[in-house]
């Protein structure tokens, strides 16, 4: 029994030792690991893009309707049958080429009638000639009396009245004649063709359409308090393609003296030169750029949300120790390309962290460097191009601001 006694009392006493000698090195060596409460963490290396003014572009977006300036509606200059329809709609035909014919039979044989006419007009004024000439003669020698030579003068005058009357008429049937050929006013695209072979119709008939494409307007409505700010020649209407780009930029020339009493929008116009293969009566996306100024830009890959809130980290000097990350609460204004307006709660000049944002916390050690060149500001790029894209892959998807432009 005492042996056993003694083989516990052993055991405890090795629990003990061993016990106190770990008690021994916690007590020799730091608190914590990284970022723990005896020790400090280690900094982060970050990208750091320091807060500029930059062009911020006043602006609305709208849908618009492109307009041919140069498109007219083809009717017929007289009443018959179609006879033969020598294009297809949507085809691009060149100025005087055939578009459709109408069955001349009727007008053919009024030219026939007419030249009969004037070979008989021509005749007579030929005999007319010959008889006032012989006239003359005969008056000369004695031989025929006044009264009659002023007779033949008056018949060789009608003659030649008649002989022009004749060829007048021809010229009139065979303009008549050539209203059965109708052709294109000017090189375009050919619309719609809503009569077939054998119709009936008449100078009210709608044959088709020729647009010209080449030189297109863009309308847009725009609200009547907005069309106040716009200025002819300075204003710009952008045409956008569906990712957003601009394709097209040309300055306001028109704007309507007075709204439209259904919309109650007012109109703009734009002209430019079609080079992108734009089509007369396409509906587009377009932003109407009414000015432009300079103003603080937050990259949008800067941006932080937590509920209504957005935030931007910045780095600053720590409290006599390395540059620390601080978060800032900030008031955002409208998305262009990869930036959002700056409306509060930075400073020029301030250091905005850029990459690595969800890896840091608030008052972080952080090791910062310049950022390489953003997203948005090489050359090429349009205006709300990229707006919401994510300039790291930390940040992803841009947050909308309430209440943005």
């Amino acid at each position: 029994m005492r042996l056993v006694r003694r083989g516990v009392w052993g055991v405890w006493l090795a629990a003990l030792a061993l016990a106190g000698c770990q008690r021994s090195q916690g007590q020799g060596a730091p608190q914590g690991g990284p970022g723990g409460p005896g020790g400090g963490a280690q900094a982060l290396p970050v990208e750091v893009l320091e807060l500029r003014p930059g062009p911020v572009r006043d602006m609305g977006e709208y849908l618009g309707t492109l307009i041919s300036r140069r498109s007219i509606t083809v009717y017929p200059q007289v009443a018959g049958y179609v006879q033969r329809i020598a294009v297809k709609p949507g085809q691009e035909v060149k100025q005087g080429q055939v578009l459709l014919e109408v069955d001349p039979k009727r007008e053919r044989a009024g030219v026939q009638s007419a030249q009969a006419q004037r070979s008989s007009a021509l005749a007579q004024r030929e005999f007319a000639r010959s008889s006032r000439q012989r006239a003359e003669q005969l008056l000369r020698e004695g031989l025929m009396s006044r009264q009659d030579y002023e007779q033949a003068v008056a018949q060789a005058a009608a003659a030649e009245a008649s002989a022009r009357s004749a060829e007048a008429q021809l010229q009139a049937q065979q303009v008549e004649l050539g209203y059965y050929r109708v052709e294109a006013p000017f090189a375009g695209v050919v619309g719609d063709i809503p009569v077939k072979m054998g119709d009936y119709v008449t100078s009210q008939t709608a044959l088709t359409n020729v647009d010209q494409s080449r030189a297109l307007e863009i309308s847009v409505a725009v609200p009547p308090e907005r069309a106040s700010e716009v200025e002819t020649g300075s204003t710009r209407v952008e045409v956008l393609d569906s990712e957003g780009q601009p394709v097209v930029s040309a300055p306001v020339f028109f704007v309507a003296p007075t709204p439209d009493p259904r919309t109650q929008l007012v109109e703009l116009k734009a002209a430019f030169d079609n080079t992108q293969g734009l089509r007369a009566g396409q509906v587009v996306h377009t932003q109407v750029v009414y000015a432009t100024r300079e103003a603080l830009r937050l990259p949008t890959f800067a941006v932080t949300q937590q509920s209504s809130q957005f935030f931007a980290m910045v780095a600053v000097q720590g409290d006599g120790g390395p540059m620390v990350a601080q978060r800032r609460p900030v008031k955002l204004g409208g998305i262009q390309g990869n930036y959002y307006e700056l409306l509060e709660g930075l400073e020029p000049g301030a250091q905005v962290i850029v990459g690595s944002l969800q890896q840091l916390r608030d008052g972080q050690p952080i090791q910062p460097k310049p950022a390489k060149q953003l997203p948005g500001e090489g050359p090429g790029v349009g205006g709300g191009a990229d707006a919401g894209t994510g300039g790291s892959g930390d940040a992803g998807t841009a947050p909308s601001p309430d209440g943005g432009k």
